[in-house]
């Protein structure tokens, strides 16, 4: 499978089963029900969609201006906390407003889910990746 096909695939299972997830992990951590912690964990994927939309656009265009082409390691870890950092930014007073708490415990909240992502996203492409073969800018030429 490759192109707008495998893309939409991967994004609606990543995204199906990170709410799943994020959902039970919430309850568990926030003591709310399964009702506001599935609303939540909704909520804060279609955040995390809008947001590596716009936040990579942006990137693009910042890197597009660049006199040094490719991407370093530094670029990768600048990419990588600006992602995350814009992220936590709009999430921890969500979380702090949706769950009426301060907004250190909102933070905790984001620490967790940012530890869970980091391991889910290396399974789930892991796994990906098996199931529906590389995409074809990774696979080994015939």
């Amino acid at each position: 499978m490759q192109g707008i096909q495998r893309k939409i695939v991967y994004v609606t299972l990543y995204e199906g089963i990170a709410i799943l997830c994020a959902s039970v992990g919430l309850a568990l951590l926030s003591g709310q029900g399964a009702g506001t912690s599935t609303a939540l964990a909704t909520v804060c994927s279609v955040i995390a969609v809008i947001w590596n939309l716009v936040f990579n656009t942006l990137f693009e265009a910042w890197e597009k201006r660049q006199p040094v082409r490719g991407r370093s390691v530094q670029r990768r870890i600048a990419h990588a906390l600006g992602f995350e950092g814009g992220l936590a930014a709009i999430l921890v007073p969500l979380f702090a407003w949706w769950l009426d708490i301060g907004l250190y415990e909102a933070l905790l909240f984001d620490a967790a889910l940012l530890l869970f992502f980091l391991v889910y996203t290396f399974v789930f492409n892991w796994g990906f990746d098996r199931v529906f073969g590389l995409p074809a800018s990774a696979a080994q030429p015939a």
